[in-house]
């Protein structure tokens, strides 16, 4: 095939993924509901391109395409992720469960570091595996995906280099875990008052309604505004010579000035089209991957098990020591693991009332999911100097 048949064929490939994604995620049969409570939806956008790869043998992973992504797709994910954070919305859900809850992200990205060294420590070859091996790599994308969502993700999994066949195997981990936690938090928010009330804290709720924006301006002119400005942005950018790092930083400052000062920023809307982008990036991403070799070392699971238990043990912590509702333990931990649907719908089990809370936290997840894995990376840098 000629570079511009592969380029063909990997667009048309990538379009009916998203398609297919698009179309599952909304299909209402149980059974198809049921597989997507074990293999999310985006999981697809990934494993339907591998597998026309790997089973017609066709190598797409030096198409343009993937230039492409990381020059215009992802940029354009973290602008709109970002603009969607009003701190108006932040200040209503108050200091104990915001503590609560960065707790927690802290806890996800500093622990991976310290439980590899003591991993090291008890075995050298688990600091051989970890360290020259860099296995490491695949850890730091579960900080994305864990705190910020799939734009984090997509974006460490660039900055850390994480291999192709490592990242799907982590992804597989990575939803499995999440979904059986999200079970477990169900389970817990609904025996939340038990222990507040054995601890003696008062779990009080706040009363809040969900933010509007204000403006006079209509659906259309507001949709309009929204999009030609990030339009902009991202024109201006790709004529500004920057590193990749460099533009992720920018963009996300630019984001959150947009999503701030601008009183008709639609935030629901940004929200739509980088859930959007993400499935485009995830099915580009896997025309890359090669299926051979897709298995993770019995250690690493083990690690990540661990991790994900300490992060609950240490915000249920954070929440007794600040006398917080301890129902802000498993709506926090949601925030930071599950995202903008789970977050609020473990809430929901509680108290209605709470759902706004929980998403804005969610979205406070998801804008800083990003630096959290930068800072991850930074520390594992560290470790292996």
């Amino acid at each position: 095939m000629s570079d511009l048949q592969l380029l063909i064929t990997s667009i048309v490939l990538v379009l009916l993924t998203v398609g297919f994604v698009s179309w599952i995620g909304k299909a209402k049969s149980k059974r198809i509901k049921l597989l997507l409570d074990w293999f999310p939806a985006i999981l697809f956008a990934y494993v339907i391109p591998a597998a026309f790869t790997h089973v017609l043998r066709i190598d797409l992973s030096q198409v343009i395409l993937h230039d492409w992504s990381k020059t215009w797709i992802i940029p354009f994910t973290i602008l709109s992720v970002m603009s969607a954070l009003s701190f108006k919305q932040l200040k209503i859900v108050g200091l104990k469960p915001i503590l609560v809850f960065v707790s927690g992200s802290f806890i996800i990205a500093t622990l991976p570091v310290a439980l590899v060294y003591i991993f090291g420590v008890l075995d050298p070859q688990n600091k051989v595996m970890f360290l020259d091996q860099a296995y490491w790599k695949g850890l730091a994308p579960i900080v994305g995906g864990w705190i910020g969502g799939s734009t984090s993700q997509l974006v460490l999994k660039q900055l850390a280099n994480t291999p192709e066949e490592l990242f799907l195997s982590i992804l597989v981990l990575d939803n499995i875990l999440v979904n059986v936690w999200t079970i477990l938090m169900f389970q817990f928010i609904k025996r939340s008052e038990r222990i507040n009330r054995a601890w003696g804290i008062d779990g009080e709720i706040p009363k809040v309604e969900a933010p509007k924006t204000n403006s006079k301006m209509s659906l259309f002119q507001i949709n309009l505004l929204t999009i030609s400005c990030i339009l902009a942005i991202m024109v201006l950018t790709y004529f500004i010579q920057m590193s990749f790092l460099m533009s992720i930083v920018t963009l996300s400052i630019v984001g959150i000035f947009f999503g701030n000062l601008i009183p008709a920023w639609n935030h629901k809307l940004v929200l739509r089209l980088a859930g959007f982008s993400i499935v485009m990036i995830m099915a580009i991403l896997g025309l890359k991957l090669n299926f051979s070799n897709l298995s993770l070392p019995v250690n690493l699971v083990i690690l990540v098990l661990i991790w994900l238990v300490l992060h609950f043990v240490f915000m249920l912590l954070i929440a007794r020591i600040l006398k917080a509702n301890i129902a802000w333990v498993a709506i926090g931990s949601m925030a930071n693991l599950g995202g903008i649907s789970t977050a609020p719908a473990v809430t929901a089990a509680y108290k209605e009332e709470l759902m706004p809370h929980a998403i804005v936290l969610a979205i406070l997840s998801m804008v800083t999911g990003t630096s959290w894995g930068m800072l991850t990376i930074f520390l594992f840098g560290l470790l292996s100097g």
